[in-house]
């Protein structure tokens, strides 16, 4: 092989750059310096590698970003085949020489510049208005595993990971269809980072598509770092304290998702997949729910919805009860109450307030420390403060089991737990202000605020709200197999039929 020259500039890609060169409109020229020094002024990095090569008698010039690439691809499939060529080649016949799998022609310096920072390797030669592009990039990427949210006892105990070809593989594990469509693009000004929509063509509304892809074209923002940030702008609602959109980040939760008619958005370097529409009932669904028996399902689903209950209105209803309502507390509960409080010297709002916000203190804590310090902090601020504080008479037992309670029940539900958490804060402010009557009507209004909410088309409060009585089925009922021949008319979707039970002929 012909020796070669290495060239390296610092400095880092900005879009001003690209303004400057206007790559909008201009095309490769057939000088070859002149091309490569607009790539070196919109590339000025010193990780973009530019290589001379010779190609018979014509030079040519191989440029890539040095550490996203698979060196051993690039010598194998491009510096060895150029290696043996003895005459000058046409275009065709240049392009048909290397083997890579995914390779394509380009012509304008504006597709060369977004193909290296995609981890592509150019090919740029002498008196050509084509470039060669080659996908050999190269990533570390995490092992697939259990993902720490979602984990189950019975079922798959795989995860997605940061990589999006391998998320997109893990679906096409499970939907082994040609009818599985993936579309993908890029958004974000700096960090173009790719994103893939996955649904099933036949299935889903392509209505929603559409709106998906028109929404996708119009985010105009420097970076989408994780797929928190593109369901932030994909939510139809600015601000709202409840989630828009889905998430999940196991496949096979996905795959059912897709199969009901939702799409699924991949983000590179995120291990979350989006959905879309997103309904509420999802949340008190969970993968163990459709490996297990129905009975144990639907028992679960209940423990659950019981859950919420007392997380969000068992602190609110006692300091109700205690400054307003006494006479819905039982008498010997209620004795039992006075002679825990006595010499207490804040009232039951404040004092329920503070206990939920050491809770809340401790929770933070224990989530940003180091994982073993983190368990530190939870057990000395369980026990020893909690003991403590009552021992001292700061707080009395009621308000500190009550708010433990609260606590555990809240996890229950923890894609959640952020909703539920301000929610209980609200709901505590408001009870120890106006008393039972004042909750009666702010749980009104988040009914009414949330019957009034939609998502991409579908009510967010469905199947309740507008009432869909064949989807009752799967909410806090989970109904046996033969129940589950059609797919939910909570989303809009093709296909209606899921399932065909025939009798077995004797």
């Amino acid at each position: 092989m012909p020796a070669s020259v290495l060239y390296k500039h610092g400095g880092l890609f900005l879009h001003k750059n690209l303004s400057k060169i206007n790559t909008n409109l201009m095309k490769l020229e057939q000088n070859l310096d002149a091309n490569i020094e607009k790539i070196k002024n919109a590339l000025n990095s010193e990780d973009v590698t530019f290589l001379d090569l010779q190609l018979a008698n014509r030079k040519g010039v191989l440029i890539f970003i040095n550490d996203i690439v698979d060196k051993n691809a690039v010598g194998e499939l491009i510096l060895r085949p150029i290696s043996n060529i003895k005459n000058d080649l046409t275009e065709q016949e240049l392009f048909d020489l290397f083997l890579s799998p995914e390779k394509s022609q380009i012509n304008s310096i504006k597709e060369i510049l977004n193909d290296v920072l995609l981890g592509n390797t150019v090919l740029i030669i002498e008196n050509s208005n084509t470039a060669l592009s080659f996908a050999l990039k190269f990533f570390e990427k995490r092992a697939i595993t259990e993902p720490p949210t979602s984990t189950v006892i019975k079922g798959p105990r795989e995860g997605f990971v940061e990589s999006l070809p391998v998320n997109i593989s893990l679906m096409r594990r499970r939907l082994k269809t040609p009818d599985l469509r993936i579309e993908n693009t890029t958004v974000g000004k700096y960090s173009r980072t790719p994103i893939a929509l996955c649904y099933i063509k036949g299935i889903v509304d392509e209505k929603l598509v559409k709106t998906l892809k028109n929404k996708l074209s119009q985010i105009d923002i420097d970076a989408i770092l994780d797929s928190s940030y593109l369901s932030k702008c994909l939510g139809e609602r600015t601000v709202s304290l409840f989630k828009q959109i889905g998430n999940t980040e196991k496949p096979d939760i996905l795959a059912g998702k897709i199969l009901e008619g939702r799409v699924a958005i991949f983000v590179d370097g995120s291990p979350i997949a989006l959905t879309v529409p997103y309904l509420l009932i999802e949340d008190f669904q969970s993968a163990s729910d459709y490996y297990n028996s129905a009975y144990s399902a639907t028992f679960a689903r209940q423990i659950r919805l019981l859950s919420v209950f007392i997380a969000l209105f068992l602190p609110t209803l006692f300091v109700s009860a205690e400054l307003f309502h006494l006479q819905l507390i039982p008498l010997s509960f209620l004795l039992t109450i006075v002679n825990s409080i006595k010499g207490i010297p804040l009232s039951p709002s404040y004092e329920m307030f503070f206990t939920l916000m050491i809770f809340e203190i401790l929770n933070e804590a224990s989530v940003r420390m180091p994982k073993y310090v983190g368990m530190v902090v939870s057990i000395v601020g369980g026990l020893v403060l909690g003991e403590t504080a009552v021992t001292a008479g700061i707080i009395s037992a009621p308000t500190l089991m009550i708010i433990a309670l609260s606590g555990i029940c809240l996890y229950t539900v923890p894609e959640l737990e952020q909703t539920f958490s301000i929610l209980r804060m609200i709901f505590l402010v408001v009870a120890g202000t106006c008393g039972i009557y004042g909750l009666i009507i702010s749980v009104s209004f988040i009914f009414i605020y949330l019957i009034s909410f939609e998502s991409y088309g579908s009510p967010i409060f469905a199947p309740f709200s507008p009432l869909v009585k064949e989807d009752l089925k799967d909410t806090f009922y989970k109904g046996f197999l033969h129940e589950h021949q059609f797919r939910p008319n909570s989303i809009k979707n093709k296909n209606k039929r899921r399932l065909k039970i025939s009798k077995i002929k004797k």
